[in-house]
């Protein structure tokens, strides 16, 4: 379903969507739509998170309240994010092979590098696990479809529920305490990254740049974008041990 379907099915609820000309959007659900598809399995289509996406971006228009002080722009991008990934999950898209896929390569990545004292290279990894390079860079494509950080969607939607003046008088300051901790953690796990890692992470999470754009940035493959992305997320989980980034 393209964008323009998606929004003809939700007409009626449009009409009551304030004075947002919500068609003007279409586009942000595309690219948000492109974007998100590094983090997802091969048997879901970009369409089906545009479809999500509508409801989201509806659903913004229903309830943006210009006196926050976000642009619409912003708060719909969190809706819609919200609710691509409500519709992932929903779904039950990421089965238990791979969660335990990403499990053991997050841990053959620490034991390689706290033998090594250095940054793991691919082969060692593969080594460690007992499989080929090929064998070892499907299950990189596979844990794609696996959260990277399990705090991301908390995030989102605790930034959607402050734009929104939702849920404040019942805020909880030690969950709070405990999100900024995993932050700075997290951080500070990222610059020790390898740089082509953290160029990826830069590249797809504050330039929000797709595979592609990415691709074209460092003369790789998609493809290879995709491993570097899954390589970085693995080493954070390894080195984030500590937390739970997600089963």
């Amino acid at each position: 379903m393209n964008a323009a379907n998606g929004l003809a099915m939700y007409t009626e609820t449009r009409a009551q969507a304030n004075t947002i000309e919500v068609e003007e959007y279409a586009g942000l659900v595309k690219r948000i739509a492109h974007h998100m598809m590094l983090r997802m399995p091969a048997s879901v289509q970009v369409d089906d998170l545009i479809q999500a996406g509508m409801i989201g971006l509806l659903e913004a228009a229903q309830k943006y309240d210009g006196s926050k002080g976000a642009s619409f722009e912003t708060y719909a991008g969190i809706r819609i994010r919200g609710a691509i990934v409500d519709e992932m999950r929903r779904g039950d898209w990421a089965p238990r092979s791979v969660h335990r896929n990403a499990r053991r390569v997050s841990e053959a990545l620490g034991r390689v590098e706290a033998r090594e004292g250095r940054d793991a290279e691919d082969a060692e990894v593969a080594a460690e696990l007992g499989v080929g390079l090929d064998e070892y860079y499907a299950m990189l494509r596979d844990t794609n479809s696996s959260r990277l950080f399990s705090y991301e969607e908390t995030f989102a939607d605790d930034a959607s529920a402050s734009l929104a003046g939702e849920g404040d008088e019942f805020a909880n300051p030690q969950e709070g305490f405990t999100r900024e901790s995993l932050k700075r953690s997290l951080s500070q796990a990222i610059t020790l990254l390898p740089e082509r890692e953290k160029l990826v992470l830069a590249l797809y999470y504050d330039e929000e740049l797709n595979l592609k754009e990415i691709g074209q940035i460092l003369g790789v493959s998609e493809s290879r974008v995709s491993q570097i992305h899954s390589q970085a997320a693995s080493r954070l989980r390894a080195k984030l041990s500590d937390w739970t980034l997600g089963d």
